[in-house]
């Protein structure tokens, strides 16, 4: 490292983030400034999370460091995702950056050609610093950050891919490998039951709409992986679509704890942080829960692996988060300011050995001394760096979102309950088949 070692590094990089008029002098001899900006106000709207509370807890940071006042909202997810859109909808939106679930809203936003394309202020050496580095972010980040005309209207924030939560006790008291295939799995999940002490081999989303995505990393696991095809068609009714419903339905019936058809995210989380689940396929996201000692019996007993490979291919579902810039905002540069401080390369170290979030950047992979010291173990850093290579988006990139995973959902919780898999899923199909097509048609 020429001389420098990672310990000086990491050091310095802090010294810097501690102190304002360090960096601002760092800069001195460029054209960038700072404080170019100071006195104005901005406000700003996430989704309330631990990335958004990260925001709330160093907002002075971000003041003292570019003299400009920040109005920070955060707001539940679900609620965020209809106050952006109404705002945005009303052409007058009370924010000047905003987060964007790219999973839900990246097409409906990008269609309406709501947000600023940043590429000309990533290209303008008055208004980028230079030490942002926007080559630092992951390809697959940026793919997912851009629209289909090529227009970057949200700068890449956070990644979550889907992976396997393990419980490494109930693993060794058996000699169970971790799985590699989902028919492994599925093998496993029936070994490591024992329904007499109330434990489950596998436990999964069931209520609808939730319950899309885990069918989807199933998909993911076929040669088809795409929900539509090149035609903006949808097909999930295809043999493979059904092989992924047959397999939800399998996991869900057979290896799941009792009442499952109703699990969301949350009481998944709650079953396997009781110890009462061996495996759970969900975002890795939920990791800081798990190791949290004062509310996990699983802490420092939870195991970390890539999903397991499906017949045709192997991927894990991605989903993900921008920060955006509305192109009504009057404050495009300060607002511009506070996302490459929000993602800049500090924060999102810190996002990733707190366990705050699965930072865009790839650099904080790298940094073996601040990895070293996480609470967090070694093999939950190799598995995001596994799922990264192998990401690809987990839901369609669609404007009726929220309706396809009403539709479909709806035919994967019958299935749980006993209904044919193909008969639900063609139905399903031709079902949301007119919606999705009435949305291509609008402008």
């Amino acid at each position: 490292m020429n001389g420098i070692t990672r310990r000086e590094a990491l050091r310095a990089g802090a010294a810097a983030l501690a102190a304002p008029a360090l960096v601002e002098r760092a800069n001195a001899q460029s054209a960038f400034d700072w404080r170019r900006f100071r006195g104005e106000r901005i406000e700003v709207t996430v989704q309330l999370s631990p990335r958004g509370q990260f925001l709330q807890q160093n907002n002075k940071e971000f003041e003292d460091l570019t003299g400009i006042r920040v109005g920070l909202e955060v707001v539940p997810e679900q609620q965020h995702r209809q106050k952006i859109i109404v705002e945005y909808a009303s052409g007058r939106p009370s924010f000047d950056v905003t987060e964007i679930s790219l999973h839900v809203n990246k097409r409906q936003v990008g269609k309406a050609r709501w947000n600023t394309d940043i590429k000309a202020l990533l290209d303008d050496p008055a208004l980028t610093a230079p030490d942002f580095d926007f080559a630092d972010y992951g390809e697959g980040m940026v793919t997912y950050a851009t629209q289909a005309d090529g227009r970057l209207d949200s700068c890449p924030a956070g990644a979550d891919y889907f992976i396997l939560y393990y419980n490494k006790e109930l693993f060794a008291a058996k000699n169970v490998e971790v799985p590699k295939t989902w028919d492994e799995m599925y093998e496993a999940a029936k070994r490591l039951a024992d329904p007499s002490k109330q434990v489950y081999g596998h436990v999964g989303r069931g209520l609808k709409n939730a319950n899309v995505v885990l069918w989807s990393s199933y998909l993911l696991g076929t040669s088809q992986r795409d929900m539509i095809d090149a035609n903006r068609q949808l097909i999930t009714d295809t043999p493979d679509a059904v092989w992924a419903g047959e397999t939800y339905k399998k996991f869900l019936r057979d290896v799941s704890p009792p009442g499952s058809i109703g699990f969301n995210w949350n009481e998944c989380q709650t079953t396997f942080m009781q110890g009462r689940a061996a495996m759970w396929v969900d975002g890795i996201g939920f990791a800081a829960p798990l190791e949290d000692a004062r509310r996990s019996r699983v802490a420092g007993k939870v195991g970390y692996a890539v999903v397991p490979r499906g017949p045709g291919s192997h991927h894990c579902a991605l989903f993900g988060a921008g920060y955006a810039i509305p192109e009504a905002s009057r404050r495009k540069g300060p607002a511009w300011f506070y996302i490459q401080w929000a993602l800049g390369k500090a924060n999102q170290l810190k996002w990733l050995t707190s366990g705050a979030g699965v930072p865009a950047r790839s650099s904080p992979f790298r940094n073996e001394e601040a990895i070293g010291q996480s609470h967090f173990p070694r093999d939950f850093f190799q598995t995001l760096e596994a799922s990264a290579r192998i990401a690809r988006a987990g839901l369609p990139e669609i404007v009726p979102v929220t309706q396809f995973r009403d539709v479909i959902g709806t035919a994967l919780t019958n299935t749980i309950s006993g209904a044919d898999v193909a008969a639900e899923l063609k139905r399903a199909t031709a079902e949301f088949r007119p919606i999705l097509e009435q949305s291509e048609r609008e402008t």
